[in-house]
């Protein structure tokens, strides 16, 4: 009964195993794309989300949790969100994971290596977060329910369509 955030796919191990052969230490991967997940909607949730995920593999070890910082507030800042928290969260299968809070969580961080890797050929200490766009933007925009910014046909850029 344990299941995977969208964040770390199979694909991704795979990708990571692979370069790790082929480029220098650390790798770091930005990736944007969509995720689709079987929700019973309402204002904070969307069947189909955007992802930004980011993942760095092979920074030193003592480094993870200060490069996961890093890298939110790079997230953050870009996004014009300056008030927010970091609030750790005890995960079965990642471990401790930290949320990215905005009001409402607007992302989703993990330090590794943790119990999956190896079975992926992953042995390095990697951080990886992954933030959900239209949440972002929600919460840039302040508002209340995220059908706003989600693909959909009754909105256009945040206004209803059938008025």
């Amino acid at each position: 009964n344990r299941c995977l955030r969208p964040m770390l796919a199979p694909n991704l191990y795979y990708l990571l195993r692979q370069l790790v052969r082929l480029w220098k230490k650390p790798i770091r991967i930005f990736e944007v794309g969509p995720c689709f997940r079987k929700d019973s909607g309402g204002r904070y949730h969307l069947n189909e989300f955007t992802m930004l995920n980011l993942v760095e593999l092979g920074l030193p070890e003592e480094r993870r949790r200060e490069r996961l910082m890093k890298l939110t507030g790079i997230v953050m800042n870009a996004a014009g969100i300056r008030e927010y928290q970091l609030i750790p969260k005890q995960c079965e299968v990642y471990g401790e994971t930290i949320d990215v809070v905005a009001g409402i969580e607007v992302g989703s961080g993990v330090i590794g290596p943790h119990i999956l890797d190896k079975q992926w050929g992953i042995i390095d200490p990697w951080v990886g977060i992954g933030f959900g766009l239209e949440r972002l933007v929600m919460v840039k925009k302040g508002y209340r329910n995220i059908q706003r910014v989600g693909r959909s046909l009754v909105y256009l850029d945040g206004v209803r369509l059938n008025i």
